[in-house]
């Protein structure tokens, strides 16, 4: 699903422009605890490395500069898996295609509970970072192709609208 950016770094917001405490909220609200990295510090358990957001069991790490994208696409990895999985993730979190069409279509829909953040500018970074989808865009692929990530989601208990 997502591809990872040429060396120019697209313009996407950033989590320093994010209130810290709200996007801890947002993740303890699902069992997970948000740490901040200093800047130039390396993020444990990124699979793509700085500035992308790392994941080690139920602990998710970013610096100032990592995506919105990014945290929450690494922390809906981890919403998605059941707590024993969960438990065992570090670094590389799934490699079943359904985990990760339901990781982004959750990531979509809590960009709505994130201040300034919203499905629509969440949708337009993925695009700008690479995000890939045989409709051609995120948002096409969210509002046409995305049945059977909300249906994983639904069986799960999870928000899928």
């Amino acid at each position: 699903m997502n591809a990872v950016a040429d060396t120019v770094e697209p313009e996407v917001m950033q989590v320093s422009a994010l209130p810290f405490a709200a996007a801890a909220d947002l993740l303890s609200r699902h069992g997970l605890q948000l740490h901040r990295v200093d800047d130039g510090a390396p993020i444990p358990g990124s699979y793509w490395g700085e500035p992308e957001a790392g994941v080690i069991a139920h602990n998710v790490y970013v610096r100032g500069d990592t995506p919105v994208h990014s945290m929450l696409h690494e922390a809906c990895h981890l919403i998605v898996l059941p707590p024993e999985r969960r438990a065992q993730v570090h670094t590389d979190a799934t490699d079943s295609v359904i985990e990760e069409d339901a990781t982004c279509c959750l990531q979509i829909i809590l960009a709505d509970e994130l201040p300034g953040v919203g499905r629509a500018r969440l949708m337009a970074d993925m695009d700008a970072w690479g995000y890939t989808y045989r409709l051609g865009s995120t948002q096409a692929w969210f509002e046409q192709d995305a049945d059977d990530a909300r249906a994983f989601l639904r069986e799960r208990g999870l928000p899928y609208r």
